[in-house]
């Protein structure tokens, strides 16, 4: 069935502009991006076997242009308009960020933590680096790893930290196997990078790690 067969009021268009776009399925709403499906195939098929195969936003908003590339459909303007929608989430939840302390927005810094780190094939840290009112100077990504781990080095992370006078981080990494549980090797990296940190004044808000639809606070289970 294409969008042209469904009745007015269930077309992701019409729904998103009488009831708003908390109303559409995930389909509905990467359906309304792409505009246009292939021939014998629907733009809500398309739109549900891209979801399958990245394995929801997570994945397809984190896939690279040769990912997209080997998708039949996916042309130069989708392309495009993907990387484009997910650069204006992220810019939009830093601008958010930078505009109030970090305290004061804990959903938002998860948020964006996810957009950086969610559906990524590989470990990657990252830290947000904020000044001494707890707003954000500046994320950075900072080391990468394998499918299940990756090495974190102190001494890099106070560098950056002191290049950028910063005041306090929160640390930020996400798990590829979708399980956002933190291991003994988390808990011990915290305490490390605490100490090395609290030599130079820095200290340690939070550590976010990142799984399927879930972000875990170090903060929020007494952890920090």
């Amino acid at each position: 069935m294409t969008i042209k067969d469904l009745p007015a009021e269930s077309r992701p268009r019409e729904k998103l502009l009488a009831r708003g776009p908390a109303a559409l399925a995930d389909a509905e709403l990467l359906a309304l991006l792409l505009r246009t499906g292939l021939p014998g195939q629907g733009v809500l098929a398309l739109a549900d076997s891209l979801l399958a195969r990245f394995g929801g936003f997570g994945g397809l908003l984190h896939g690279t242009p040769a990912d997209f590339g080997q998708v039949k459909g996916l042309g130069p303007a989708k392309r495009a308009e993907l990387a484009a929608v997910m650069e204006m989430a992220r810019r939009a939840l830093a601008q958010q960020i930078r505009a109030e302390p970090v305290f004061d927005a804990p959903a938002k810094v998860k948020d964006f933590v996810a957009l950086k780190l969610g559906g990524q094939r590989r470990e990657v840290f990252g830290v947000l680096f904020l000044d001494g009112q707890h707003r954000l100077i500046e994320w950075r990504e900072l080391f990468q790893g394998t499918l299940t781990q990756t090495s974190v080095y102190p001494r890099e992370v106070v560098k950056e930290a002191l290049a950028l006078n910063a005041g306090a981080v929160i640390l930020a990494h996400n798990h590829p196997s979708g399980l956002a549980e933190p291991s003994r090797a988390d808990e011990y990296l915290t305490q490390a990078l605490k100490s090395a940190l609290a030599l130079v004044d820095v200290r340690v808000l939070d550590h976010l790690v990142v799984g399927t639809g879930q972000v875990i606070s170090f903060a929020e289970r007494g952890l920090i």
